[in-house]
């Protein structure tokens, strides 16, 4: 049975199955957020410590500026209605990507951050404004930078990611098979599932099925 320390998911579908279902891409955004909450405690029934949360990347800015105001706002509600229970909860938040948001929502990030700091439950680490080509550029700017010897160790120190491990499974929802520009470099051996259901639809059974299937897969990492 292969061990499983981090999963990470790509959650596509809110927008298709809110156009489908109450013709609003918005109402999607909502109800994916239902699934984001069964599938942190599932993570944490799991013992699983590490999950990673695609929640909006450098190329979603092309979206329409009143469905990216939904969503932020739909983010700052979380975070002033939700960080105290997962404070409470022990699990610690994490934001991976660059900061570069309206000033209220950069100190409630920051103030999430900091409350749940020493939290050891379970990291979920939310990729906000993140793309991988810009997190590895930025990687190679800072080794410049410090004057650092350019090998894998200290690369790996100056990513977003520095301290996290690799994730173990992929997971993307939306019947899509691609990357998206999702942690290029640190998904190198990482075992991908992708997920016809949308993320709304998305539920504990259909996870818990993928993690059942991920610990039987033999895992050479280029061994035989």
């Amino acid at each position: 049975m292969n061990p499983l320390n981090h999963v990470a998911i790509i959650m596509d579908g809110n927008g298709r199955w809110g156009l489908k279902y109450k013709n609003s891409r918005n109402a999607g955004h909502k109800a994916g957020l239902n699934t984001v909450e069964k599938i942190i405690k599932e993570t944490v029934d799991q013992k699983i410590k590490f999950l990673t949360l695609y929640a909006f990347s450098t190329e979603n800015w092309k979206r329409p500026k009143k469905e990216i105001k939904y969503l932020f706002d739909l983010l700052e509600s979380f975070l002033v209605n939700r960080i105290e229970d997962l404070n409470k909860r022990n699990i610690k938040l994490k934001i991976i990507g660059t900061k570069n948001f309206s000033a209220n929502l950069n100190k409630l990030l920051i103030l999430a951050e900091k409350k749940t700091y020493k939290n050891t439950k379970l990291q979920i680490n939310l990729a906000l404004n993140y793309g991988s080509k810009h997190e590895l550029i930025n990687a190679f700017k800072l080794l410049i930078k410090k004057k650092e010897k350019i090998n894998e160790k200290n690369f790996i120190k100056n990513l977003f990611t520095n301290n996290i491990p690799d994730p173990d499974l992929l997971i993307r929802t939306g019947d899509t098979k691609r990357l998206s520009n999702f942690l290029l470099w640190q998904l190198a051996y990482s075992e991908i599932f992708f997920e016809k259901k949308l993320w709304p639809e998305f539920n504990k059974k259909d996870y818990i099925k993928i993690i059942k299937k991920f610990k039987k897969i033999k895992r050479n990492f280029g061994k035989i």
